[in-house]
């Protein structure tokens, strides 16, 4: 039988990967000074299972490496409402600021140690912000068909992309009006202050931040998904080992870095 990788076999491991990563804190370490765009994320639900560090390592952009937590990493299920859209100082855009999103994410860290999520996939069901978003970011937006409903207090999300492939999700939970307490696992994969990605041969980290978030109690009545496997992850076995509601908050974010040693100049 094959033997399982450790965490430190991974391949193309960078040296300065066993540094210790930036605390987990409820607030961005690092303050947003210049707002590059505004955005407020909205009835969101999270899906989270164990991966495996060996599978993601070779997904995060060249100068990241999986960020881990009690040795595993994680690969997560988003699903939110986008409301408010803003560029800079400007105000909201009205009708194309507003979309439903789904996105497949995983969990990853530089050698500054900052945390971070990379994006295999946004679902996204406006073709103009689809298109804006790939072309000036280069991240993985897909052009899809999303509903959002309430019955009361159960809250369904439905997603199939457009095109042949059809690939989709579904999440329906219910929601509770307690508070949640997020746990040390919870901390480690909402307490995110930006995101990796490379565009245009570079690996940039694109810095956000907004009030600490807030859960509500929340059942797990039924879920599918076809978007981690189209998105390059394994697909998820078993039931999810986090799953998180939060009626949102709003987000700041500032000009994207470029990684030192990813193909450019630092930023």
């Amino acid at each position: 039988m094959q033997r399982r990788r450790l965490p430190s076999e991974l391949p193309d491991r960078p040296a300065w990967s066993s540094r210790s990563a930036e605390a987990l804190t409820p607030l961005a370490p690092r303050p947003v000074r210049h707002v590059l765009f505004r955005q407020r994320w909205h009835d969101l639900v999270f899906l989270h299972w164990p991966a495996d560090p060996a599978e993601v390592a070779p997904l995060l952009p060249p100068g990241t490496v999986p960020d881990l937590h009690e040795g595993r990493t994680y690969v997560g299920l988003v699903f939110f409402r986008m409301q408010d859209l803003a560029f800079g100082r400007t105000p909201p855009l009205p009708f194309l600021g507003t979309f439903d999103e789904v996105n497949v994410r995983l969990y990853s860290r530089d050698a500054l140690g900052r945390r971070g999520v990379v994006f295999r996939s946004l679902d996204c069901d406006r073709l103009l912000p689809v298109l804006t978003a790939r072309a000036a970011f280069g991240l993985p937006y897909r052009w899809s068909r999303i509903r959002r409903r309430w019955f009361e207090d159960r809250l369904l999300y439905t997603t199939e992309r457009r095109g042949p492939t059809g690939a989709g999700a579904r999440v329906w939970v219910e929601v509770a009006g307690t508070p949640a307490a997020a746990g040390p696992l919870e901390q480690f994969l909402t307490c995110r202050w930006g995101l990796h990605e490379q565009f245009l041969g570079r690996t940039y980290y694109l810095p956000n931040a907004h009030p600490a978030w807030s859960f509500r109690t929340c059942s797990l009545l039924g879920w599918d998904d076809g978007l981690t496997s189209a998105a390059g992850v394994s697909r998820p076995r078993g039931e999810p080992v986090s799953v998180l509601y939060s009626p949102g908050l709003p987000v700041r974010f500032g000009p994207p870095e470029v990684l030192s040693g990813s193909g450019g100049p630092s930023g």
